[in-house]
């Protein structure tokens, strides 16, 4: 993440945590361990899952599209590849 928005930022970190201590989708959690295993700080691996969580926020709200996720699910398991 360049240049951000420190409040928008935190409401997607946010949303990450929530994830994570719902433990729903469970493959968030997977995500952040296997980030971790691969080297990257726990800062670092919650950015690329938060970039996930703002591809699936534009896919809704821009393109109208009802939440998926499994394609969300298919997002996380490209990271750290970050959507497009």
């Amino acid at each position: 993440m360049k240049k951000f928005n420190p409040r928008l930022k935190n409401a997607i970190l946010e949303v990450v945590e929530n994830q994570l201590t719902s433990n729903e989708p469970p493959e968030t959690k997977q995500t952040l361990d296997r980030l971790l295993a691969e080297g990257y700080s726990e800062s670092e691996a919650k950015e690329f899952i938060g970039a996930v969580v703002v591809s699936e926020f534009f896919e809704v709200l821009q393109d109208e599209k009802p939440y998926d996720e499994r394609r969300f699910v298919e997002a996380l398991d490209k990271l750290p590849k970050l959507p497009e």
